[in-house]
């Protein structure tokens, strides 16, 4: 199993209320149009991440977990890797419960988008609680 862990932020905007994306973004803002972005001023970037986590991630077969934590509160969302994933993204990490893929994307066909995650993570995330993103590939 390979793991990468990012420390990030929530921010008052956080809504999570997209129906097909979930994000985790190094941006240091957030507007209240930005429904998918779970929490901001993250520590690293898909970029960042280590090759031989890349390299599992882009097995077609690879099962691929976000877990996002704060304030006591623990949400997992499981997806898939593919061969098409780069991690090449410097800014932004994006799940999606679709096929698309583009620089940001770290999983597809996620079991749930924003708008899934617990809302009690959710509260927390919006009063601004620090929050570990986690991503394994098995």
């Amino acid at each position: 199993m390979h793991r990468e862990v990012v420390r990030a932020s929530g921010h008052e905007h956080v809504s999570a209320a997209h129906a097909s994306t979930f994000e985790v973004t190094t941006d240091d803002y957030l507007t209240p149009a930005g429904d998918c972005i779970l929490a901001v001023e993250a520590d690293r970037a898909p970029a960042d991440f280590d090759d031989a986590f890349v390299d599992a991630a882009r097995d077609a077969d690879a099962t691929i977990t976000a877990t996002l934590e704060a304030d006591g509160h623990e949400a997992s969302v499981t997806g898939r890797g593919d061969p098409e994933l780069t991690y090449e993204s410097e800014r932004s990490m994006v799940g999606r419960t679709s096929t698309y893929v583009d620089d940001r994307t770290v999983l597809l066909d996620a079991e749930y988008a924003a708008d899934g995650f617990d809302r009690g993570l959710v509260e927390a995330l919006a009063a601004g609680a620090d929050a570990t993103f986690t991503l394994t590939v098995e």
